[in-house]
Parts: structure tokens; sequence; C-alpha cells
């Protein structure tokens, strides 16, 4: 006679009992693991409460040691030099939680240029958050989103009609450089799927931006899984002679896999604050069409309004085939970018490739957060601020002039190589490199937010400062640079 399911279970336990002289724990059936589970959810919700509130409650100095033990910063080790614990900001200043006040010099990594708390944009972000905070934009659309797509083509250079909302500059790179390769396979030439860029350029962390980036500064040798592009030479500084570096830029472009040049126009920011003559862009852009090549500006750092005029291209008198712009799209409150195409590149990117039986391929690219409600009303409120009777060139301007007069004490240091300003734009740049973690936790001491990199002791102060808020910066930036051997 067969036993029942579950018999030697139930004798084992018996047995166990007898063993012990205790309760033994009971079979578990599907209450005893919906009970279970219940609990565990109870547990965890107790678990993540009291969590949350020890880490908004603590004292300040546990509140830096939790952030050392448990967040990555942006290039750093884990774990990293304590970083200066922000409680608000408002104007163009930091609060730390011991009350010191920082006039921000670095515009929050160049986006904030109105500085925070800014009235109307705020008005934007509350007035948008009583509609809706996001939907997706596959299949739906709404207001915002055709409202900034419009503002950018009328306020871009000439040409660029359609618009792709991205969730970061980064990203509007890497989409920069998909419409590139879908360009040549719509017109039949897949093959041309290589790029150039220049020497000291930076143009995000994404794999794709990453590798049109700096091969040296962003250790291309240590991602295997790069892809391989081609680099001409770093144009020099702005007033030199630039021939040899357009010849060694077209001895590039003459190769026949070549989808698109991309640069930063005027300013390389990240690669080392490196400013360049607007010649060189002009024969860039001449050299371009000579070879049929597309053009890629990235304006994610310089555009609007950055090097003192609206656009770097506006300088230098070109008009890209594609352009990325973010960072100060939004003022700095929600990250986004956005990349633009001329409606030639827009008709090839979509269309099946001549004399194929391949398909015609939609734009292969739609982030979760694409088009969001709240990044599209401020980045609107942002761009209309900045363009109101010319604000954003007065500030800019007399920005400028604050910089050349503060910066010139620095000129003829023993520990300075070279001074330059442009637009809201001033860079000391040293002999030796500074240690960004000595001279943040200077900084309280100083009034000042900085944040070096390399040999180069910058700022990009909110358009917003008044003059003696780039006056208090300029003091800044020159004591750091006079005692440059205590930041090594």
């Amino acid at each position: 006679m067969r036993r029942r399911a579950g018999t030697n279970a139930r004798r084992a336990i018996a047995e166990w009992r007898l063993r012990c002289g205790r309760r033994a724990p009971q079979p578990f059936g599907k209450q005893t693991r919906l009970q279970n589970a219940n609990a565990l959810s109870k547990r965890r919700a107790a678990l993540r409460s009291d969590v949350v509130r020890r880490a908004l409650r603590r004292p300040t100095p546990q509140h830096v040691a939790a952030d050392r033990a448990k967040l990555w910063h942006p290039y750093a080790a884990t774990p990293g030099a304590p970083c200066l614990p922000v409680k608000s900001a408002a104007g163009v200043r930091l609060e730390l939680e011991d009350g010191t006040q920082l006039v921000d010099g670095m515009s929050s990594w160049w986006a904030a240029v109105h500085g925070y708390r800014v009235p109307e944009l705020d008005r934007a972000v509350a007035d948008q958050l009583s509609k809706m905070s996001h939907v997706m934009f596959g299949g739906l659309t709404h207001r915002p989103a055709v409202a900034l797509g419009e503002l950018l083509v009328d306020c871009t250079p000439d040409g660029l009609d359609r618009v792709f909302l991205a969730d970061s500059g980064s990203v509007a790179v890497e989409v920069s450089l998909k419409m590139a390769a879908q360009f040549w396979r719509g017109r039949g030439r897949s093959d041309k799927n290589r790029f150039v860029a220049l020497r000291g350029g930076y143009h995000g962390d994404t794999l794709g931006a990453m590798s049109v980036s700096d091969p040296a500064t962003g250790r291309h040798e240590a991602f295997a899984m790069l892809p391989r592009h081609h680099f001409a030479e770093r144009p020099p500084r702005r007033g030199a002679d630039f021939t040899e570096a357009i010849e060694s830029l077209a001895e590039v472009l003459e190769r026949d896999d070549v989808a698109a040049l991309i640069l930063e126009p005027l300013v390389q920011g990240a690669g080392g604050m490196h400013f360049y003559d607007p010649g060189y862009l002009r024969e860039a852009r001449q050299l371009c069409d000579d070879h049929d090549v597309l053009l890629i500006c990235d304006e994610i750092a310089t555009g609007f309004g950055r090097t003192g005029h609206w656009f770097a291209c506006d300088e230098a008198q070109i008009k890209p085939d594609i352009l990325c712009v973010g960072k100060a799209l939004t003022g700095g409150y929600v990250t986004m970018g956005a990349t633009l195409a001329t409606e030639k590149v827009a008709s090839s990117v979509c269309a099946a490739p001549p004399g194929s039986e391949d398909d015609a391929l939609p734009l292969m690219h739609g982030p979760t957060f694409m088009g969001n409600p709240l990044a599209c009303a401020v980045a609107v409120a942002s761009v209309s601020k900045l363009l109101k009777g010319g604000w954003w060139r007065r500030r800019v301007n007399d920005i400028e002039g604050q910089l050349c007069e503060g910066l010139n004490p620095c000129v003829g240091l023993d520990t300075v190589k070279d001074v330059r300003v442009k637009g809201a734009i001033g860079v000391v740049e040293l002999t030796e490199p500074l240690d960004a973690a000595k001279v943040a936790a200077a900084c309280p001491s100083l009034g000042v937010w900085l944040r070096p990199f390399g040999t180069r002791l910058y700022t990009m102060p909110p358009f917003a400062c008044t003059a003696q808020d780039v006056a208090q910066i300029c003091e800044a930036v020159c004591f750091v640079a006079a005692n440059a051997s205590d930041y090594h």
C-alpha cells in the first residue's frame, strides 16, 4: 500500500519533538509562505523607514562618513575624500550644513547659469508638477515638449529643423553618432561608420561619447570594448597659426570610412579649457563639405551664451549638420540634453538604403525619460529667460570684463603658465597639477566653490553673479594660484 505524500516528513517532525521536548518547525504550506512574505515585507518597510529617518537626521560628521561609505562621486575612487555637505542653495550661493556660504564659481558644472531658486524656473516646475511630472514619449506628446522643440529650432543656427530630446548631454552625443551612422546607411554607404574627433576633446562618459573623446585623458587603453575612431591634432590656441592642425584634419577626413567630424566649437571644455581660433572652425566646416562628411558640433558646454556668443558656431559663422546641447538648457534644474539635425540628415536617417533589400529604420534611440514634461517646462523657462531683452549678452559681457580684471594678478606668478578668458569662462593654467580635494577643503575659508582639474584652475560663474560675486571668485582663484604649492 502506497504511503501518502508527506508521511515521512510528518514522522520526522514527531520524532524531533520527542527528542528535543520542544515545538518543531511546521511544514511550509501556502498560508505559511504568505504569512512569512507579509512579515518580511513589513520588516523591510520598517527598516527602510528607519534608514531614511536616520540618514536625514544624523549629525553632519556621520552624514559625511555615510556618504564616503556608500556613494561613488564623479571621477573618484571609493571611498574618496570627504565631500562638503550642502544644505541648500539660493541666488549664486551654496549653503553648507554648518551655515557657511560659498559663491558658486562652477555653476554646478556649468549648468546653473541663472543660479538657484530662480522664481521663473521654480514657477515653471511647480506649474508642470500640478499637471504631470512624467509621461512616456512613445506614441504620446505634450505641449512643453513641442514648445521646447520649436524654441530650439528658432534659436539655434539656421537649418537645424529636427529635434531629439535626450535625457543628458552624453546621451545627446550618443544620439548624434547614431544619427550620423544611420544617415550614411540610408544613403547606401554603411561603410562610412567611423568618426573623426580632435585630440584634447571631451564629449561625455557613455561608451560612444567616450570613444570620440581624447584617448589619453579618457584612458582608452583601460576600456578594450571602446569603438576605435580617428583623431586629428588639437588646434593651437586662438590667434596662433593653425595651418598644420588643418592639414592634419584634412588628412584624416580623406579616409573613405568617415561618417562625421565631431568637435567642441572654439572651447574644448573638460579636455583642458582650451580656446582655439574661429578660423580653424570655418576651415573644418569647409573640409567636411569637400570630403562629404557630416559636422557634429557639441555645444553642451558652450551653448546658450557661455562663450560670449549665443552659440560658439555663431562666432565662426558656420552651421553644423548636427548640434548637441545640454547643461544650461534647463538652467541646471533637471537633467536634459537635445540633439538637433538638418532636414537633410533627418530624411536620410530614416530611409531605406537605395538598391538594397534592407528595411528603413527609425532613429534607433528612445530613452525612458525622453521629453520629460518637467524638464521640457523648465528648459522653456530657462532659455526664454536667457533670451529676454538680451539679458544673457549683457551679463556675459560684464562678467568677461570682470574676469579679465580680477584674474590679472595671476599673470606673472611663478606658479602660473597662462591666464585666459573667453565670455564667462576664466582659466588660470598652472605649471603643476592641483589636488582637487585639497582645494575643496580650502573653499569654506575662501567663501567660494572651485573645482580644478589637473593644472587648470578655472571658473564658469552663473550669469546671475554681481560684480562683487565675480570679484570674490577671482580673489579665491588668485589666492590658490599664488599658494599653489599648498594644494599639490
